[in-house]
């Protein structure tokens, strides 16, 4: 409520800004820089390896009336990362209002046989890389009063016991996030999603499946358009910071 009393809306207006999502030419990534064009963003569209999604993405932004680009880079190479930071700079003449950091490492790892080079893949793309995006494109962020949404896991709260490098990677984002969200306050918002089962991957058996979606309150898995509105919702309201926002049915309270 406002001093007087009165309803007040915090919203910020997407239309005509400018959204970098990591890893939008698949999956999650696309339904995200799908949506986030859907609310009137700009859209550069990064990419590793699905170059035909991303143009796909690319093409249905430019068919709402919106601009969009797509780049390629190896978010691990920081030279390449530096590369996709200048495109952003150049297409968003400066301002950049939303910043997805999608991109991941999702490796099934048994402990017994963790090893340093699959411990390092997922703390590097999990937080390292998130980290290297948010502070080298702060200025930017600034410029527009922006905010920078994560996707983290609710493997962050309740790990995997298959998949600890993973889960330990998301842990660290979600830090941070809290982390980012206090050192660029008052001018930046930083929060993040948790999805649970959502896209659930391929290969699971129904046997699987079924005692997967037991575990789940509202008795169903969620899909990608589920975590791409949470994403919209974020970026839009404009007195939330430093929140981690499960996706999940209520898997993450049971």
């Amino acid at each position: 409520m406002g001093e007087d009393g009165d309803a007040t809306m915090s919203e910020m207006d997407l239309r005509g800004t400018t959204a970098l999502v990591t890893g939008g030419g698949r999956r999650l990534g696309a339904a995200i820089a799908d949506a986030l064009a859907e609310a009137g963003c700009d859209l550069v569209v990064h990419y590793g390896t699905s170059g035909e999604g991303a143009e796909q993405v690319v093409q249905r932004a430019r068919r709402r009336g919106r601009r969009a680009t797509s780049v390629r880079a190896d978010l691990t190479n920081r030279g390449e990362l530096v590369q996709l930071m200048d495109r952003t700079r150049e297409f968003s003449g400066g301002k950049l209002a939303v910043l997805v950091n999608n991109a991941g490492n999702f490796e099934r790892v048994v402990p017994a046989e963790m090893d340093d080079e699959s411990w390092d893949r997922a703390m590097l793309l999990n937080a390292t890389v998130p980290y290297r995006l948010s502070v080298g494109l702060a200025d930017e962020l600034r410029a527009a009063h922006g905010c920078m949404i994560a996707v983290a896991c609710v493997s962050a709260l309740r790990p995997w016991r298959n998949y600890v490098a993973y889960s330990v990677s998301k842990a660290a984002l979600v830090h941070l996030v809290r982390g980012l969200a206090t050192a660029f306050a008052p001018d930046v918002r930083v929060n993040a999603v948790a999805p649970g089962s959502v896209l659930v991957p391929e290969g699971y058996r129904e046997d699987q499946l079924d005692r997967l979606r037991r575990r789940i309150p509202l008795g169903r898995f969620g899909d990608a358009l589920d975590v791409a509105r949470a994403v919209c919702f974020l970026a839009a309201n404009d007195y939330i910071t430093g929140q981690v926002l499960a996706i999940d049915g209520g898997q993450s309270i049971g």
